[in-house]
Order: C-alpha cells, then structure tokens, then sequence
C-alpha cells in the first residue's frame, strides 16, 4: 500500500509541475501567476506615482484636498476657531504668518505630506540660524523667527536611518540616532545636490505615525496600477499591431526559390528582413514579393472598459477616495453632492489624525528651540464640510420662501437675524433696520424707543 500511495505522490508532483493550476495541492500563488511583485520597495511606488496617472491621481487629489486652505497657527484656541469664524489676529500671529509665507513653511509642509504617502515617510530637515552643522544636535536658536532659515522637505529614499539608538538605557532606545541625508537619490531637476549626516534633532518624520514604520498608501492598491498599466499598455500595443503587423511569409511547396547570384541563404533572408522592415516603418510603403504570400496575423482585443473598471474601482477603494472624485467624473448632482461630502469627511479626519498631529511636532520643536515661545498653541483650519457661498444663499432663500409661504399664518419661522446668520453675515443695526423709516431718531434707539412716535 506504501509503494501505491508513493507512486500516486510522485505522479501528482509530475502533473503539478505541468498543470500547477489544476494539480497542485499547494496554496496557489497569485503573485507569480499575475505577474505581482512580492516585495514592494521605495523605489516601486515613486515610480508608480511619477509614470502612473491614476497612482498620481490617488495622492495629489488627497493632498490637495486636505490642503485645500493653508491653515492658521494660534497662539491658543478661541470661541468659532473650528466654525471659520473671524478671529482677531494678535501681533505674534501676524508675524508667523508673514514669516511662514516667506519660508512658504505650509507648501513645504502639504509636499512632505504627499511624500510620506508616497513612501513610508518623509521628512521634514530644518535648517536653522544656530552656527552649527546638520549632523550636532540643537540647543537653543536666537534670533527669534529669524532662527528658522529653511525648511527641506525629503523623500523616504533620500532621508534614511544611519544609526541607531542600541543603548537599552537611553529615552530614545530603537529610535534613529543618525539620519544620511541625500538629495540624489531621488531626481529632483536640480544641478547641485546635498548630502549630508542630519541628527534627528533636526528633523521631524512625518507619517501616519510619526515613525520611520509605516506604509506607502500606494501598497494596498499596488496591483490594481500594474493591471490598469497592463491594460492600457496591451490595448496600445494591440491597435498598433492591428495598424501595422509584422507580416508573414508563406512559399508554397512547389515554388522554386532561386537564390541570387553570388547570395547565400542566410544573406537572403537578410535581405528580406531588411525589404520588410522598411515596408513597416511606413504606412505607405510597398511591399513587392516574388512567388511569396504576405499575410497578416490579426489581433482580436476584448472590449477593456469592465476589466479597467473592475481595477479603477479596487484602487479607489484601497485610498479610499470616490471614484468620480478620482477620474473626474460628475454624472449627477445628487451622486456627486454625496461623494462630495463623503470625501470632505475623509480628508477632515486625515486632517485630524495625521497632519495636525505632525504640524504640532514641529511646533513643539520650535518651541524647545527658543524660535517659539511656550504657549498654548492650536492649529485653526476651515472645515472641509462647511457650506459654500453659493451653498449658503440658496439656504438663505429657502428660508425666505418657507416664511412667505407662512405668512397666512401670522408667524415667520425665521427671523432676518436667522436669515442673514445662514449667509455668515451679522445682525443688521438699529440705524440700518430703520434708516429709511422718517420716524426714527438715534437719540430715542439709544434710550430703546426704535421707530416711534410718541412721547414717553
């Protein structure tokens, strides 16, 4: 029985290695039948973002959006930061702000944004006005604002870990304890590229967690890129072939075929080649033949719009962006209202739970610096939900046409205060609610007679 079950082993490895499809008893492995890398690295998604419109598409849409606005640095949180209400600027806010459009600090910051989406992280080198290299730690910076001097965003392939932190002992154990910093690495169309040790002092990652640990946000929809590339590329490739296929040349059998003097056959065929290589290179081209058939090997293309569909719908998902929002697609008011919405959700939570939590990083870093005092410092931004202007007139409107229609009943729904507030506007005065009423007097609205007449 040993000996049976032996051979049936042998026989179903044989057929596996055939048949891997059908026969095998292993898990399949749809990697290697689809053509998917197993492991992804850097190198792999920049070059999905740089040559792949839909992997661009995917980052700079949720860039874009979440930096819709540059936010506001407040020296601390105050009533109506979080409606897009107007704030009255201090002096000290002023002057980041000014300082921060010289930098072009918040630019920097939405670029290291999408770079860490990118890669696994980016990061964020500040140079400072402390007299001291990249690669010493910082201690204090004078000069106030005037001590940042720069700020470099990075790439993940050009900021990486150098050192580590092995000391058991020490607060910053596992964590980097050098960076190499090189700007090579990665094309950035200019001549002239630094390279340099930066401490980490200098520098703040940015990622989802604000660890060198974390993942591209490519990586989950990695393979539905290559299959869109493999589509588009396969659709190309095929129109062209059908355009101008290689030609095939078939001799019948009782043809003779008579060399030309002094030619041999390899020399021949040579020259065949070469005849039909220059017919291919133009479609007006002639192709004369002697004897020999020319036929054309056509290409049948199925239709690619589902199989790109199926693969559009899976990346979308993987970044979790509406798939109108992605392609630019509006085919409805109300599909692309509710994408709309869904989409300002996402990119206010991205806001929430990684960008603001990497701007604080820094904050906190200039504070310890000396180039920010200590204050209770909040990051204002407007919320992505709020309505439009447009948005908000026609709310407007709508108030008014539900008080006309009550009128018969003796009571407004809502007052004009209501009205105006839906459009963000304040409350009308006294001497502008009355001042085409003949009756009114400034004196008497002082003392709360409005509009009247009449003696005390």
């Amino acid at each position: 029985m040993s000996g049976l079950r032996l051979m049936v082993n042998n026989a179903t490895r044989s057929l596996a290695g055939m048949f891997p499809g059908f026969f095998s008893s292993a898990k399949h492995n749809h990697y290697a039948d689809f053509g998917f890398p197993t492991d992804l690295t850097f190198k792999d998604f920049y070059d999905t973002y740089r040559r792949n419109g839909i992997g661009r598409a995917g980052i700079d849409k949720t860039v874009a959006k979440t930096w819709q606005e540059n936010p506001f640095l407040l020296e601390q949180e105050r009533d109506g930061s979080e409606n897009g209400e107007a704030k009255e600027e201090t002096t000290l806010e002023a002057e980041l702000r000014k300082r921060f459009s010289v930098l072009r600090l918040w630019q920097h910051l939405a670029e290291a944004d999408a770079r860490a989406m990118v890669g696994s992280y980016a990061g964020v080198i500040l140079r400072l006005a402390d007299g001291r290299p990249f690669r010493e730690p910082v201690d204090r910076v004078p000069g106030g604002l005037d001590g940042l001097v720069e700020v470099i965003p990075a790439w993940e392939g050009q900021l990486t870990v150098s050192e580590w932190d092995q000391d058991e002992t020490s607060e910053t154990y596992g964590q980097p304890k050098m960076f190499a910093f090189n700007e090579a690495n990665v094309a950035t169309g200019t001549a002239n590229h630094r390279a340099f040790q930066v401490h980490p002092s200098r520098v703040v990652i940015w990622s989802k967690d604000g660890t060198v640990h974390c993942r591209s946000a490519l990586e989950a929809g990695f393979n539905d890129l290559m299959t869109i590339e493999k589509i588009i590329g396969a659709g190309g490739e095929g129109f062209w072939k059908n355009a101008k296929s290689a030609p095939v040349l078939e001799i019948a059998a009782d043809t003779p075929l008579t060399l030309p003097s002094g030619m041999t056959q390899e020399q021949f065929l040579d020259a065949m080649s070469d005849q039909v290589e220059g017919w291919q290179k133009g479609f007006d081209r002639l192709l004369m033949l002697q004897g020999i058939t020319s036929k054309t090997l056509g290409v049948t293309l199925p239709s690619p719009e589902h199989f790109f569909a199926v693969a559009l719908q899976s990346f979308a998902a993987s970044m979790s962006i509406p798939l109108k929002i992605l392609v630019g697609n509006q085919t409805g008011e109300r599909a692309s209202t509710e994408d709309a919405t869904d989409w300002a959700q996402t990119n206010n939570s991205r806001r929430a739970n990684i960008v603001v939590p990497n701007i604080m990083v820094l904050v906190e870093r200039l504070v310890s610096f000396g180039i920010l005092p200590a204050k209770d410092w909040f990051v204002d931004w407007t919320d992505l939900t709020e309505a439009t202007m447009a948005e908000k007139i026609d709310r407007a409107n709508k108030m008014a046409d539900t008080n006309q229609k009550m009128t018969a009943g003796g009571e407004l729904v809502f007052t004009p205060e209501e009205i105006r507030a839906a459009v963000d506007y304040e409350p009308l005065s006294d001497a502008d609610k009355f001042r085409d009423d003949p009756s009114y007097d400034e004196t008497d609205a002082a003392v709360g007679r409005v509009g009247s007449s009449q003696s005390p």
